[in-house]
């Protein structure tokens, strides 16, 4: 292969990334972090990260807890996996789009626990600035109307409970056709 082609790790899709995501309930209200951006649009996103090389998927899962919620290990219940998400969704820049696969926990917190978590979280940008993640509670069963990344609203809004297991595991892949990055 020549230097002018692009090997399949540089093809949209080509690298594969774990993201873990957290649905931390206290009662019927779940958090999540509202991003805004210009034009005042609002989107919202779990709470979560990329895993590291090598980082174990527990590991990875308390570390983004911490650093976005405040939340130390112990204070909530055992996170349990509640959904899988493949997603393939172009994205601004110059970096051709990973394909993430999102593992979704579930973890409930008191109401003691909720009232020393977080309210914000930083985002550090490329050019050395932040974005702000404004954490809100929101009652879970509303997040189908929510602009949530990744896009499990609907999901989340049909559990019956906020215990409630859900009858699949693994949710329809995303793709362009299903979503544009905002």
């Amino acid at each position: 292969m020549s230097d002018d082609h692009a090997g399949p790790l540089d093809a949209p899709f080509g690298r594969i990334k774990i993201r873990v995501n957290a649905l931390v309930f206290c009662g019927n209200e779940v958090a999540l972090l509202r991003r805004d951006r210009a034009n005042n649009i609002h989107f919202f996103t779990t709470i979560g990260g990329n895993v590291s090389a090598g980082e174990p998927l527990n590991t990875a899962l308390a570390r983004e807890l911490e650093e976005e919620l405040a939340l130390a290990p112990g204070l909530g219940t055992e996170p349990e996996l509640l959904w899988l998400m493949d997603v393939r969704v172009t994205r601004p820049g110059n970096t051709p789009a990973p394909r993430k696969l999102h593992l979704i926990y579930r973890l409930h917190v008191s109401a003691d626990v909720r009232r020393t978590l977080a309210t914000h979280e930083f985002d550090e940008l490329t050019d050395g600035g932040h974005e702000v993640g404004h954490v809100q509670w929101i009652d879970y069963r509303q997040a189908a109307d929510l602009p949530l990344f990744p896009p499990i609203g609907t999901a989340l809004a049909q559990l019956a409970s906020p215990t409630a297991r859900p009858s699949i595991v693994e949710l329809p892949a995303v793709t362009d056709k299903e979503y544009s990055w905002v």
